[in-house]
């Protein structure tokens, strides 16, 4: 069943009137400046750490607003969304809520690949968000613009870090005061808007950017390095305009499988879920393309964009005579614009009619607004500790695009664990932070901080070594526990239901090794399963449930006494199944690199001496930055976990080598004196 249900639309009108008119306190733990994915998230888990919290946005209306395309989730992504949600982040439910067209990206691969994806419909999911955060205990919501942030000098005599110790609002001379400040600027941080020739301040379309005085203390008095970078977005097309049978159908899944860990069923039934259409681009966009490159100033600058969602001019110039997919994807229910993905475009907006009319389907579209690029100001994410903290200034901390990534679902990430922080040190509790190893949150975060980033960051499955382990459906036994233990951040209702999830499948599974015959059994038992010849063996019944046209209820229906109870489990226990081999192979060695993370590397290693499996650009990385410990050496871009596991027995033998050459040494030495004693004997007779 859903958890939440959205008030009544007036109710929900009321109840944004009478927060906006509320008048902030002078004094909080914790300030979040930015009301996107990464603020809303950000100053929710604040407030559930038990912080007093005050989110500061330019419009309350705007909060949860999807700027870009209404979706959530994919490949990568869709793990971040399940992370959040089960640390009791809002974005999970609220794509629950506001679904339209669920689908499993990836799934003809494994379930550690799979990528959980939603189109949304827009108004439902900005409902949820404000519903969710305008009612949330310690919360206070402010509409205002941010002009400065009030920074405590370190004094002269004894140098050391800023504090950060509140924020200024524009057009006013009210201070609020702070412990933890939460910057989560988006695109807005010193944001210009591109079309055509033409420039103009922004960091949205209809939204001015965020107060010079932001930047200006960032890198004049915090002393930051600030860098530009730049993205996109497609015009929205007019659906009535558009020839959808010209275009392939592509249906959601029959049975909409959930964000949230909450959730059981999806508010969108199966039946009034939209389909997505895809079509192509033509000959004739290039030649539109290639046409208009000279009025086009934002993609002819330098500035770095995002590769992985790169413009339709970009697209074009790099892979010349190419066909590229183009995705028409619906708005909301019952809304009368389509997003065609695919085709960001800064061209002028005639232009832009000109291009998408060259693709069959849309050769009568009608543009209702003109794609625009976006520039704008990032903080090199080098300078943050993992807690997502600038190093140089207590109480500050980064989240989302500021720390130069793209996207909704890392942004959401960054958010969750800044404010998570950012709360817990306004209440003097320590830090916390999440591995690499155990959740993509983790991935994500070490990813910024140790390597930082050359153009927009964006989340996949293959940034991270231990996907196998970090699936989407094991998010909540992996970080639920260790939110409310640990953190602080997860409800104790949360923590109740993450706990019968993991007895109930630890029954489940131990029912399953329970069940032992031998294969001769099985196969009467079951005679439709392809199974084994072996002799004189047995298998259990999670041996069993790893074959790949064996299931959990077909299990189930042979000793219903016995699994029958958990039927709820049943598409966790085969995933459950098919990969505990590998986990533990992969939990083995997890803890065999955490052992030895800190182990030290010799810095005059001939790295080229490495085992010639290794390639060539893998030596020669190490070669040019020469880490100093093994932990240094596998967050360098471009080294393999396989990589570091060869390193690592490289370094090892070669240590034991070099023991056992010192073990020689004072036995040669006493060979040598004694030779010379016999020499100097014989000399004298």
């Amino acid at each position: 069943m859903l958890t939440k249900k959205l008030p009544r639309l007036h109710s929900f009108k009321a109840l944004v009137s009478r927060r906006s008119s509320q008048r902030a306190r002078q004094q909080y733990d914790v300030v979040v400046v930015g009301g996107g994915h990464a603020g809303t998230e950000a100053a929710a888990a604040a407030a559930r750490v038990g912080a007093e919290t005050l989110l500061v946005t330019q419009k309350i209306q705007t909060i949860g607003a999807l700027s870009c395309n209404p979706s959530l989730g994919g490949v990568g992504k869709g793990q971040l969304v399940k992370e959040v949600d089960a640390l009791d982040g809002l974005c999970g439910r609220a794509g629950d809520w506001a679904g339209i067209h669920f689908s499993i990206l990836n799934r003809r691969k494994g379930p550690a690949v799979w990528g959980p994806r939603a189109q949304l419909d827009r108004s439902r999911y900005r409902e949820f968000i404000q519903s969710e955060l305008l009612s949330t205990p310690r919360l206070t919501v402010l509409e205002g613009s941010v002009e400065e942030l009030l920074v405590e000098e370190p004094d002269p005599e004894e140098p050391g870090h800023h504090r950060v110790t509140g924020i200024r609002l524009a057009n006013s001379s009210q201070k609020i005061s702070a412990s933890s400040l939460v910057l989560t600027t988006g695109t807005f941080l010193s944001g210009s808007l591109f079309v055509g020739q033409t420039s103009s301040p922004g960091g949205r379309i209809g939204d001015a950017p965020s107060s010079a005085g932001l930047s200006h203390t960032l890198r004049e008095r915090l002393g930051l390095r600030v860098g530009r970078l730049r993205t996109g977005t497609p015009p929205r097309i007019v659906k009535e305009s558009v020839d959808l049978s010209l275009a392939e159908v592509h249906l959601p899944d029959s049975n909409p499988a959930p964000f949230s860990f909450l959730n059981t069923r999806t508010r969108c039934k199966p039946e009034e879920q939209l389909p997505c259409h895809l079509t192509y681009t033509t000959p004739g966009v290039e030649r539109v393309v290639k046409e208009s490159f000279h009025l086009n100033c934002h993609i002819q600058q330098d500035t770095k964009g995002p590769r992985y969602c790169p413009s339709i001019e970009s697209r074009v110039l790099r892979f010349p005579g190419r066909q590229h997919q183009v995705w028409l994807e619906p708005e909301g229910l019952t809304a009368d614009l389509l997003y065609p993905q695919g085709l960001s475009m800064t061209m002028p907006p005639e232009l832009q009619l000109r291009l998408i009319r060259e693709i069959p389907a849309l050769h009568r579209a009608e543009i209702h607004t003109p794609g625009y690029g976006v520039q704008y100001d990032f903080v090199c994410p080098t300078q943050l500790s993992p807690a997502l903290q600038v190093k140089s200034t207590q109480g500050l901390f980064l989240a989302g695009q500021i720390n130069g990534t793209t996207g909704y679902e890392e942004a959401a990430a960054q958010g969750l664990w800044a404010g998570v922080n950012a709360g817990r040190q306004a209440l003097s509790m320590p830090p916390v932070a999440l591995s690499r190893t155990e959740s993509y949150i983790g991935v994500l975060i070490d990813d910024l901080v140790s390597r930082g980033v050359t153009e927009p960051y964006r989340m996949f499955t293959s940034r991270a070594e231990f996907r196998t382990s970090l699936r989407p459906d094991n998010a909540d036994l992996r970080l639920t526990l260790k939110g409310f233990e640990e953190v602080g951040c997860v409800s104790s209702r949360r923590y109740q239901e993450a706990v019968r999830v993991r007895d109930s499948l630890h029954k489940a599974m131990a029912a399953l090794q329970a069940l032992a015959l031998s294969p001769s059994n099985w196969r009467k038992t079951l005679p439709d399963i392809r199974m084994s010849e072996a002799k004189g063996a047995t298998l259990n019944g999670m041996e069993v449930l790893r074959y790949s046209d064996m299931s959990f209820e077909k299990l189930a229906s042979c000793y219903p006494e016995i699994l029958s109870p958990y039927m709820e489990f049943a598409q966790r226990l085969k995933i459950e199944a098919v990969y505990r081999p590998h986990c533990d192979l992969q939990k083995k060695e997890i803890e065999r690199i955490q052992r030895e993370e800190n182990m030290s590397l010799p810095q005059d290693m001939d790295y080229f001496s490495l085992p010639a499996s290794l390639s060539l650009e893998v030596r020669e990385i190490l070669d040019r930055v020469r880490p100093s410990t093994l932990g240094a050496a596998s967050r360098l871009q471009g080294i393999t976990p396989a990589a570091i596991v060869h390193l690592l027995n490289y370094v090892r033998q070669t240590s034991q080598k070099d023991k056992r050459a010192k073990r020689k040494q004072p036995h040669q030495k006493e060979q040598s004196e004694e030779e010379g004693s016999v020499r100097k004997a014989s000399v004298t007779r």
